[in-house]
């Protein structure tokens, strides 16, 4: 393995490999951060220009991209609430709060840094155990996907802390969104209306846009601020250290999960990036400070959400097996330049995974200076008047939207679901939840159906399987916790109460 990876660093600091890493973060960065294209659309823009390359290099710039885009969508979930995407999602609870107060630097900061962190400790999980973390992804079936899906919905229980009747609304709602279409098994459509565009579906990426972006410039709209005061106030100032050990907790719990759900083909940034918002709320000491502009709730989901691109290079380069849409594209790239991406790849060409392991870690470096010098000039593009603000960023938000079909029905979604997330934040209902819902809400379905299939209908097949009766077991403790805490507390102050009157 030594020699490989000696290979792999003589293939990765050399002049081209380290320009094409450099246009694919710098690429990356740009694309993620522009709403609507995703670090898979990034990618796909970007697959073009490596048809010339060797495999290698090519793998390394679209790598790059990859990388650099998971960040660069956490740059406008902060400063205007829109995120890039979908794994950025959770950083608009804090990040957009922690901006609306004045903190923009100390956001940007800190996505920047621990999400390079996270980046970096998936890249060497993947350097020491790739091989062995492909064997446990090889061990879930349809039964362990569908309990893991069920276990990350009842996330949002600890996310909807004011009701959670709403929360489960929420998600439900989004488990409605996604069944609209072709039902995958049978052909039949459900819930189109007749309109041949919903055929396939509602794409993630206009409805997470409407809910998030388009309802918040609604509602600044409608304040009819000329010019909002935190843009009056925002500060550059970055993170102290003191500030960044603070969310090291947070930090971990990210990094961990993004890498370990990074590694399971199809579940991906979305999932794992509620799942360390959630577990860092339920962890933290200052559980009450999330969603109202905590550190910690910008550093879980962004650790996560970059932690995953490393993990995510397992099944790809260990079994050939596309665990998102972006290792798709990578996939295809290879098979482009006449590569079959699997084990013996490692024995075969191992100059290709190896320069990778390697140039996706200079990448993780090369985001932070690229980033730092990104972030400032972004702050400033803030601090414009609400009106000017919002003449900029519809058009931006449209554009980006059609951009994904070049159709004018995405257009339509967004518009749609603007106006459903602001009736949602009027009355209480929670958008991340729906969001959630609609990311699971197909691959809920497939496994269930799947694991049925494989049962004859019997249920017990979930109580059978160690891994899915362990992932069943903890979304009923999730799903609870919220309530034994609630008696827990009160318990706690009626106890208080008591002492304080026999005083």
């Amino acid at each position: 393995m030594i020699d490989n990876l000696l290979l792999g660093i003589e293939y990765a600091i050399t002049w081209q490999a380290l320009l094409v890493i450099l246009i694919g973060v710098t690429w990356g960065i740009i694309g993620g951060a522009i709403p609507g294209i995703t670090g898979s659309i990034a990618c796909a823009l970007m697959l073009p220009f490596t048809y010339s390359m060797e495999p290698a290099l090519a793998l390394m710039m679209l790598a790059g991209t990859y990388v650099a885009a998971e960040y660069g969508g956490g740059i406008p979930a902060i400063l205007i609430g829109a995120p890039g995407t979908s794994s950025n999602a959770p950083v608009v609870l804090d990040g957009y709060e922690l901006h609306k107060q004045g903190h923009t630097g100390k956001a940007l900061g800190t996505s920047l840094i621990i999400g390079t962190i996270g980046g970096i400790f998936s890249v060497i999980v993947l350097v020491l155990i790739a091989v062995p973390l492909a064997k446990v992804a090889l061990a879930f079936g349809p039964p362990e996907y569908f309990a893991l899906a069920l276990f990350a919905l009842t996330v949002v229980a600890a996310l909807v802390a004011k009701s959670l009747i709403k929360g489960l609304i929420s998600a439900a709602f989004g488990l409605f969104i996604a069944v609209i279409g072709m039902d995958p098994f049978t052909g039949e459509m459900r819930f189109t209306g007749g309109s041949s565009q919903l055929i396939g579906g509602l794409e993630l990426i206009p409805v997470l846009i409407g809910l998030f972006a388009v309802s918040e410039l609604l509602i600044m709209a409608k304040k009819s601020v000329k010019k909002s005061n935190f843009y009056q106030s925002v500060s550059t100032k970055f993170p102290t250290w003191k500030e960044l050990k603070s969310t090291s907790k947070a930090t971990s719990i990210g990094s961990v999960a993004g890498t370990f759900f990074g590694i399971m083909p199809g579940v991906g940034g979305s999932i794992g990036s509620w799942i360390a918002y959630n577990e860092a709320k339920r962890w933290s000491k200052n559980k009450e400070k999330f969603g109202k502009g905590s550190l910690e709730g910008v550093a879980a989901p962004e650790a996560a959400n970059n932690a995953v691109t490393g993990g995510a290079m397992v099944p790809l380069l260990a079994l050939g097996i596309p665990g998102s849409n972006t290792t798709a594209i990578m996939i295809g790239a290879l098979i482009v330049h006449g590569v079959t991406p699997g084990p013996l790849m490692f024995e075969q060409q191992p100059e290709i995974p190896y320069s990778l392991f390697v140039g996706m870690l200079i990448a993780q470096f090369m985001m932070l200076v690229v980033g730092y010098f990104v972030i400032k000039p972004a702050i400033k593009i803030s601090t414009v008047s609400t009106p000017m603000l919002l003449a900029i960023i519809f058009p931006l938000v449209f554009v980006g939207s059609y951009s994904l079909n070049n159709n004018l029905f995405d257009v339509g979604v967004v518009l749609f679901f603007g106006v459903v997330g602001l009736l949602m934040k009027r009355f209480g209902f929670s958008p991340p939840a729906t969001v959630l819902g609609l990311v699971l809400g197909v691959y809920i379905e497939t496994n269930l159906r799947r694991s049925l299939e494989m049962s004859d209908g019997s249920l017990m097949i979930f109580l059978e399987r160690p891994i899915a009766l362990i992932c069943l077991l903890l979304a009923v403790i999730s799903l609870t916790a919220p309530f034994v805490q609630e008696r827990l507390m009160k318990n706690i102050k009626k106890d208080n109460s008591n002492n304080t009157q026999s005083f």
